[in-house]
């Protein structure tokens, strides 16, 4: 092997420095209607999600990849299928209305700040939306636009006022790496939280994948379930696939949401601000509440190890150790892995199973 060839873990390095370059230089400029897009359209059509009277926030586009093989595969892994030719043609128009209508659309609308992409309504989402556009819309549907609007509040509100009782507000938008793309990417709280029973919605279900055609799904936890912080650490543009359903009119974001843990602190101890438990770890109340006979044969064990380790292990190796260690499990906690955070969709959450499951494995491969 010669001098100058690098060792495996720099090559690694390097290799995967490219891949991202490569993935990012050859990423749409618009997200519009991918791959994952499509799955989660699909997804949510089978799940009861109706789309008699759309209206998209944005006037959304087909990926450029999309058509006519892989369109044709998602669509094969729901149990579906559409010739070539249509799906061919649906590429050649670059909007999705075709689609919308293949779902059950009699009339595709879609609101934009100009008419320079052809949208059937001119409104700046910055601004609240006229009385005619609310309560109008079985579905309600962004894919890449939400985050270009300044002031998000406002736009969210918007499009959440757009969907008719017991109709559906579906979101595909950025949660990481996405940065330059937009003005925001997002928290998955942040939806938990908008989209609760004091703003008369509640979430369905939320999804977190990597952008790229075969990125898996993951069911995302709602922090104030778990009682701790849903966050992620990774090297891929990354998906958030939102379905949220509206139950009854009420005023939306007359309280503003607050970040739960926050909540919680505030309401246990509202007369000092606590110093906020590391993720993963077990509340006050729950320690004070173990026996001190349990408490104090722990101690010891920890002392007595401590000591042992320091007697072995010189100082000058249990340091760093320890802080590697420590490191090591901080960095389980942000890893898409992490399962109390992001489940691993199962295949019998899906209908046709099977056909989801060959599809995926072939085009993993």
């Amino acid at each position: 092997m010669p001098a100058w060839y690098p060792r495996a873990a720099q090559f690694d390095r390097l290799f995967r420095r490219f891949a991202v370059r490569v993935h990012f230089r050859g990423r749409d400029e618009k997200m519009g209607i991918d791959a994952q897009g499509l799955r989660f359209l699909l997804s949510a059509k089978r799940k009861g999600v109706s789309f008699e009277s759309p209206m998209m926030i944005g006037r959304q586009n087909f990926s450029t990849d999309l058509f006519p093989k892989r369109a044709a595969d998602i669509f094969r892994a729901f149990g579906q299928t559409v010739d070539d030719d249509v799906l061919q043609s649906w590429g050649r128009t670059a909007y999705i209305e075709p689609l919308l209508v293949y779902l059950g659309a009699a009339h595709a609308a879609s609101v934009d700040f100009s008419s320079y992409e052809g949208a059937s309504v001119i409104h700046d989402m910055n601004v609240p939306i006229p009385d005619s556009l609310k309560g109008h819309f079985s579905v309600v549907i962004d894919s890449g636009t939400l985050e270009h609007i300044f002031n998000f509040p406002q736009a969210l509100k918007n499009a959440m006022e757009m969907v008719s009782v017991g109709g559906h507000l579906l979101i595909v938008t950025g949660c990481n790496n996405w940065m330059g793309h937009g003005f925001y990417q997002f928290s998955p709280e942040l939806f938990f939280r908008a989209f609760s029973a004091e703003n008369g919605f509640v979430l369905d279900q939320m999804f977190i994948c990597e952008s790229d055609a075969r990125g898996q799904w993951f069911r995302v936890s709602d922090p104030a379930a778990i009682g701790q912080r849903v966050e992620l650490i990774n090297d891929r543009p990354t998906y958030l696939l939102i379905q949220a359903r509206r139950l009854f009119v009420s005023e939306i974001f007359a309280k503003a949401p607050q970040q739960s843990d926050y909540t919680v602190a505030w309401e246990s101890e509202p007369e000092r601000a606590p110093a906020l438990p590391s993720p993963g770890s077990a509340p006050r109340s729950a320690r004070q509440r173990v026996p001190e006979f349990v408490k104090r044969p722990v101690r010891w064990a920890r002392r007595a190890i401590s000591k042992l380790t320091r007697q072995i292990v010189p100082d000058f190796l249990s340091r760093p150790l320890a802080k590697m260690m420590y490191e090591r499990q901080r960095a389980e906690l942000f890893k898409i892995t992490n399962k109390r955070a992001f489940r691993p969709v199962s295949w019998s959450e899906w209908p046709s199973d099977d056909a989801v499951r060959t599809t995926m494995a072939g085009e993993s491969r």
